[in-house]
């Protein structure tokens, strides 16, 4: 890349949106959370704390820089971190839960952490003994990790053009990347780079590494507070000791892919919950009657029961799967062979295929019977609907439905990558 397009490329993002926010360096140690039920909890207590306020965070896209140092100081974001290395060790079932009950508060700040846990886990999976010494210590004191992964204008999602090459003795890395979830929030930005090998690589950078630069751009219509911008890369210089193989956990069997899913399945099955939840709410609270009836309350309509009663198995469905897909993994990762990653796979394609359609139906039906009043801005109600839509195209749930058919019906495993 010349001098002249890196230039173009920062003054395009600029133009586009806003510089990043002033994250400053970790001040304090976050709490160390012991044990899964203990995280629960703590999720459970934040999740009250979120929800106040969400509706005006979306409305003027905030973003939620408070909420998101309270996440990371609470201990939640080093759940994961292994046993051996001074984590909780949380199983999947806890992980999926914990990022549902967040999300049923506020999605946004929900997804935010799901590419941090994904870090986490290629450090588990590939870092050096003396990567997760280092790496899994500074999450444990609260440092984030964020995305650099997405690029736009190649021909899939997965074809990445930042490079990553020696250069007179120093290791450089250059090209830019959009939809980076977490990093505008993030103490160690992680990008994803080829090498002069064509393999794909991880590359933890330090937020105020010289040639590193964040854009706040995400213009989006739901999940607004994300922080999902650009980031460029220009000459960065990094060490062979910030670089994990990334092609690795995926050319053996492996959790990473269903791990990285399940987290996006929760956000679901979170939204899904929320939209419920204020449906009931709302129409308890001011919906009216169809005025053919002569009932007195909107919520006594028998048409509005029924849709509350459909909605509510099918969010408990969600719950149920969810909670099986997660169980699953952990049996993958006590003992990951080709079945038993293949069937966590498909079991967590199968929750965020139910996940992903019920949070739509459930949040249409929070404005279908909330009636007209419930459309106003003040309500913020429209955000389930716009959330759930937008986080949904991360993957596309009919490859879902294709891979989980031709498993059950013709036996055929479903690929390794991170999308399934």
């Amino acid at each position: 890349m010349s001098e002249n397009d890196r230039r173009l490329h920062r003054e395009a993002a600029l133009i586009a949106g806003r510089p990043a926010p002033h994250v400053p360096p970790r001040r304090t140690k976050a709490y160390r959370i012991k044990d899964d039920r203990e995280a629960v909890a703590v999720a459970r207590e934040l999740a009250r704390e979120f929800a106040i306020g969400a509706a005006e965070r979306d409305r003027e896209r905030r973003l939620p820089l408070a909420e998101i140092e309270r996440f990371s100081q609470s201990g939640l974001w080093a759940i994961t971190v292994p046993k051996a290395h001074g984590g909780a060790g949380v199983s999947a079932v806890t992980l999926a839960e914990v990022t549902a009950i967040i999300s049923a508060a506020d999605s946004s700040i929900g997804q935010i952490p799901q590419n941090h846990f994904y870090m986490v886990e290629a450090l588990r999976l590939a870092g050096s003994e003396e990567q997760k010494r280092h790496f899994f210590g500074r999450i444990l004191d609260g440092d984030r990790l964020g995305n650099a992964f997405t690029e736009i204008g190649t021909r899939t999602p997965v074809d990445f053009r930042t490079r990553l090459r020696k250069e007179n003795g120093r290791l450089l890395l250059n090209g830019q990347k959009f939809y980076s979830t977490g990093s505008l929030f993030a103490h160690i930005v992680v990008a994803v780079a080829k090498d002069e090998n064509e393999r794909v690589n991880l590359v933890f950078i330090d937020r105020a590494t010289p040639g590193l630069d964040l854009v706040d751009d995400w213009t989006s219509f739901g999940q607004r507070s994300t922080g999902s911008g650009t980031v460029t890369f220009d000459d960065v210089e990094v060490t062979a000791f910030e670089v994990v193989d990334h092609d690795g956990v995926f050319e053996r069997p492996t959790p990473m892919g269903p791990l990285a899913q399940i987290v996006h399945s929760a956000v679901q099955v979170g939204l899904a919950r929320g939209a419920l939840a204020e449906t009931i709410s709302y129409v308890r609270a001011h919906a009216r009657p169809f005025f053919e009836l002569s009932i007195k309350h909107g919520f006594e309509d028998p048409h509005t029961i029924h849709a509350v009663g459909d909605v509510s198995i099918r969010v408990h469905a969600a719950d149920a799967l969810l909670a099986r897909a997660g169980r699953l993994l952990d049996a993958a990762t006590e003992t990951p062979t080709e079945d038993t990653v293949a069937v966590a796979s498909i079991a967590v394609a199968e929750v965020k295929a139910l996940a992903t359609e019920t949070a739509q139906l459930a949040s249409t039906k929070l404005i279908e019977l909330g009636g007209a009043r419930s459309t106003l801005e003040s309500y913020g109600l429209d955000r389930f609907w716009r959330n759930a839509r937008t986080h949904s195209l991360h993957d596309p749930v009919r490859w879902k439905y294709h891979h989980i058919g031709n498993y059950y019906l013709n036996g055929l495993l479903p690929p390794r990558h991170g999308a399934i």
